[in-house]
């Protein structure tokens, strides 16, 4: 008896892992170097009681919000053969089974396993130690004294005693965490919201023989609360402000706007720039936006690693960031997702509606939710593993005179009835079509990403709109399409390369010089919070007006996350 009992004890290093601390203080010897830090982060991200999960988007969120898991919780097992990775050959076989079955001082992973190969610190030790004495002391204290020995007893206290320095530090920190834990939980602003902010500084400019800018340093900051009630929902109330104006280029063309400049009021105002929900039904995802929306909240964009979703942390440009067939109206509405088949296959088909109105809100006639400026979207969504992705979108839009087509749901109305708005992307002739007179516009779109190894992805797109003004008999077309090389983790985890070459959205009767768009950045993850962006953005034919000199745009962002 006493012999088997070393022995089992003396193979505790062998057994005793991650999966072995039953007892509180083992589960916090367990996490405690993560505590440490977590300690120190602000108390809005690290006590949020339910933490849901980031969806796939990082400012417009499209995919179910989960609560997080954790992966390495242990379950208490009472028989060996529980364990799927221990068989009988194994040669601790025995020690372990009287562990388990005699004393109960071991648990285990809930997917059935073990883990016996895991390495195992001397504090890991300790704590399983404690937990096997206090399983000998309940033995003894419910009359089963039988089954512990006097020997077995003088065994268990060298051990104590050898261990006596780890057990005490151990104490000690789980003491040290757990206060630290009740006062981040008490000063805690919200059990259901947590903070996620971001601000951007840029300086930018133009140079060569089209040149009408000066030097300027400009700034947005965004601060999104992200709420969930059931932790597999998301409420997202982001609250902007910023500075930044647009570079001026020929025949106020919009093809120098970059993300930092969308959702910002010029003047650093803060305004409530998108307030959106998202929430499952069934096997799909359900969008609902009461603010702010746009299509790729909801869509996905298929371009991995430029999209940056209007943040600081992809392309420089809204062209490069995703296909301007995203950028065709915006508001409020709302975005269906549904997914067909096994999430788990390889072949993952899906398909996506929404509707967003940019003049919800105002209830005059002719316009509101159904009569003003709307944009309704249909796409068929495509994974092949995780390796390929295809889309085809169709985007049917409505438009009042004054309108521009890629406005993301920005245009106005005036005190006089007059409706105003600016593009996002594009030369003015593809954004200000039918004539003045509202009009019609059916957008056609394919867009395609292959990653053939983690270090590089190729991603482009193709769109064409039909314009049909609604009075008078005047069609137009208007085309764009791109394509782009990403190296992500480029000397450095966390760095992006990224070159995008294309044409942006221009007016197809117009002769002449396609506008096309030709930019670079390189993205250099400072820390985990912060990153430097510099890059160059290369316009010929800018506005599509004749004999007009290119423009070089140079830009150096830094973006902080927290």
């Amino acid at each position: 008896m006493s012999h088997l009992l070393w022995k089992n004890l003396v193979l505790l290093p062998v057994f005793l892992g991650a999966n072995a601390l039953a007892s509180s203080s083992v589960m916090a010897a367990e996490i405690l170097n993560s505590a440490n830090s977590a300690a120190a982060k602000n108390s809005s991200d690290a006590t949020t009681a339910l933490e849901p999960a980031k969806p796939a988007k990082t400012e417009a969120n499209q995919v179910l919000v989960s609560q997080a898991i954790n992966q390495d919780s242990m379950s208490q097992v009472t028989s060996v053969s529980q364990f799927s990775d221990v068989q009988p050959t194994d040669w601790a076989f025995q020690a372990l089974q009287s562990l388990v079955e005699r004393y109960g001082c071991i648990a285990g992973y809930p997917n059935g396993t073990y883990r016996g190969n895991r390495a195992l610190t001397r504090y890991e030790f300790a704590a399983g130690l404690n937990a096997c004495l206090d399983r000998v002391n309940e033995l003894i204290a419910t009359a089963t004294a039988d089954l512990v020995t006097k020997q077995d007893l003088a065994t268990l206290q060298r051990l104590q005693e050898e261990f006596s320095a780890e057990l005490a530090t151990l104490r000690g920190r789980v003491d040290s965490l757990e206060a630290r834990t009740a006062e981040l939980e008490a000063n805690q602003f919200s059990t259901t919201t947590k903070l996620v902010g971001e601000a951007i500084f840029v300086v930018t400019d133009t140079f060569g023989d089209n040149n009408n800018n000066k030097t300027v340093f400009q700034d947005r900051i965004r601060l999104d609360l992200q709420t969930s009630f059931t932790g597999r929902d998301t409420l997202h109330t982001r609250i902007a402000a910023g500075n930044a104006n647009l570079l001026s280029l020929p025949g106020n063309s919009f093809e120098s706007t970059q993300t930092f400049n969308l959702g910002n009021t010029g003047s650093n105002s803060a305004i409530i720039d998108w307030l959106s929900y998202y929430f499952p039904l069934g096997n799909s995802q359900v969008y609902i936006a009461a603010s702010g929306g746009i299509h790729s909240d909801y869509a996905p964009t298929v371009n991995p690693y430029f999209e940056g979703y209007d943040s600081g942390n992809g392309a420089l440009s809204t062209f490069a960031s995703e296909s301007p067939i995203y950028r065709i109206g915006g508001g409020a509405g709302g975005g269906l997702n549904f997914v067909f088949g096994n999430s788990n296959s390889g072949f993952q088909p899906s398909i996506t509606l929404g509707y967003l109105a940019s003049q919800a809100n105002t209830p005059t006639p002719g316009f509101g939710l159904f009569e003003g400026n709307y944009a309704a979207l249909a796409q068929l969504n495509l994974n092949v593993g995780d390796r390929l992705s295809f889309a085809a979108t169709y985007v049917h839009g409505y438009h009042k005179g004054g309108s521009a087509l890629f406005d993301l749901g920005s245009s106005v109305r005036s005190s006089t009835g007059e409706i105003s708005s600016s593009g996002v992307v594009g030369t003015a002739p593809a954004n200000f079509v039918g004539g003045g007179n509202p009009y019609n516009s059916n957008s056609y779109g394919v867009a395609a990403a292959f990653k053939p190894s983690d270090k590089l992805s190729i991603s482009g797109f193709l769109m064409y709109s039909d314009i049909s003004s609604l009075i008078g008999n005047s069609n137009d077309e208007v085309w764009s399409y791109g394509v782009g090389v990403a190296l992500p983790d480029f000397g450095k985890k966390g760095n992006l390369l990224g070159v995008f070459a294309g044409a942006q959205p221009y007016l197809g009767r117009i002769s002449g010089d396609r506008p096309y768009h030709i930019e670079g950045f390189y993205k250099y993850r400072v820390s985990d919070n912060i990153s430097i962006t510099p890059g160059v953005i290369w316009l010929t034919s800018p506005g599509q007006v004749a004999n007009s000199d290119d423009a070089v745009i140079g830009t150096l962002r830094t973006t902080f996350t927290f």
